[in-house]
This record gives C-alpha cells, sequence and structure tokens, in this order.
C-alpha cells in the first residue's frame, strides 16, 4: 500500500469519526461507517489491504 492510499484512507477514517461525534450521520449506517473507519485505519497502519490481494492491486510505487 503506497503513502497516499494509507494517508487517504486515515483522512476518510478522521472525516467519518468528525462526522459521528457532531451526529451528522446515526443509526445503522453510522454503525457501518465506523467499522469502515476502524478497517481503513488498521489497514493504513499495517500497510496492508487483505482485498488488494485477489483484485491484484498495488498502489506502491
Amino acid at each position: 500500500m503506497g503513502s497516499l492510499d494509507r494517508g487517504l484512507r486515515i483522512l476518510v477514517a478522521i472525516a467519518i469519526g468528525i462526522l459521528f461525534y457532531f451526529d451528522k450521520i446515526s443509526g445503522p449506517f453510522a454503525y457501518l461507517l465506523i467499522t469502515l473507519s476502524i478497517v481503513f485505519v488498521l489497514t493504513s497502519l499495517v500497510s496492508f489491504c487483505p482485498l488488494y490481494l485477489p483484485l491484484k492491486m498495488n498502489t506502491r510505487k
């Protein structure tokens, strides 16, 4: 996973967290997005996305 990919994932996770904190998103959809943001943060920290393997994607230069 490239650094741009990791950075974008972190930014999206932060944005989702802010929206959730200020009650701009709520209900089951909000919890789905929070789960997604947790996955984004975890995959960014380990620099590996398991979904990229079957799709044969690589975001490194």
